[in-house]
């Protein structure tokens, strides 16, 4: 059994709970996660089975999409829910047209400092637990891109509440837009809830919870391995010769297709993930048996 499962994360469970889950249910060890979510984040989570475990690789670094909700008015140690409030302001005079402008000023190509709670590692040790230990973390920022960053909906309450929908890139944290949001609106804000609702071309609507998987276990697979290509990489068709030559990771001539991109042989079965270079059409991964 290779290929892919679109899974949609429960809250309460880290991305590794759920690789686990799926060791057990496909009846194999051989089994990885593409991007990371917190355990409070429910929704997309790309696992790899067997062979499929090779092309996290390319998943991990996709286009993701979310649905947010950002509180203001309530700064946490974390930059979300699961942290302890560290600060709090009035926000019942934050205007719908500052908000806008906030959120405006995180799109595009922007420099965004990393929350201190998270997995990067700083100085060998990840800054989460530096933090957990009392030590002031600081990161440095990085370069995301934010293309969609909309407003879905303003609810005044107890709090100020923004429903958001962002399509990033790889490496933006969903926490830090909340965090950077409060903080140039002078009020402070945090996440409360977070649903990724794409990776790349994988979306919701294929995904199976995990009472779902319990259920067609060990048939857990989603896309099997060329359909989990064809889902993501431009392709081409090799000959028997071609096929032949690739498995044994030889090169093929050119196409002049912008890789990285899939080879299909042909019965319709992926061989390998190549890029074009010095002329020549070279695998980046072998997935055909020699």
């Amino acid at each position: 059994m290779d290929g892919l499962i679109v899974v949609d994360k429960p809250g309460g469970m880290t991305s590794h709970d759920v690789v686990a889950r799926v060791r057990r249910l496909a009846k194999t060890r051989r089994v990885g996660h593409g991007g990371t979510l917190d355990p409070m984040a429910t929704g997309v989570l790309i696992i790899g089975v067997n062979r499929a475990t090779r092309l996290l690789t390319y998943v991990i670094g996709a286009t993701k999409s979310y649905r947010a909700t950002i509180r203001l008015g309530q700064s946490t140690l974390t930059d979300d829910a699961e942290g302890e409030v560290t600060a709090t302001a009035d926000a019942s005079g934050v205007t719908d047209a500052a908000i806008a402008a906030g959120l405006a000023a995180q799109t595009g190509e922007i420099d965004q400092v990393p929350s201190a709670v998270s997995a990067i590692k700083v100085n060998g040790q990840r800054a989460y637990k530096r933090v957990r230990e009392g030590e002031a973390v600081e990161l440095t920022a990085r370069r995301v891109t934010v293309s969609t960053l909309d407003v879905l909906a303003i609810r005044r309450g107890g709090h100020v509440e923004v429903d958001v929908d962002v399509t990033c890139s790889s490496g933006t944290y969903i926490r830090a837009i909340a965090r950077d949001l409060g903080a140039g609106l002078g009020v402070g804000g945090h996440l409360t809830a977070l649903r990724r609702t794409a990776v790349g071309g994988y979306t919701l609507a294929e995904a199976a919870t995990l009472e779902q998987l319990e259920e067609r276990a060990p048939d857990v697979v989603t896309l099997d391995l060329a359909g989990a290509a064809r889902r993501a990489f431009p392709g081409r068709d090799a000959t028997a010769e071609e096929a032949v030559t690739l498995s044994h990771g030889g090169p093929l001539s050119p196409a002049g297709i912008a890789g990285p991109y899939a080879v299909y042989g042909p019965a319709g079965d992926l061989l390998a993930i190549v890029s074009e270079r010095g002329g020549r059409a070279r695998a980046e991964i072998v997935l055909a048996p020699a």
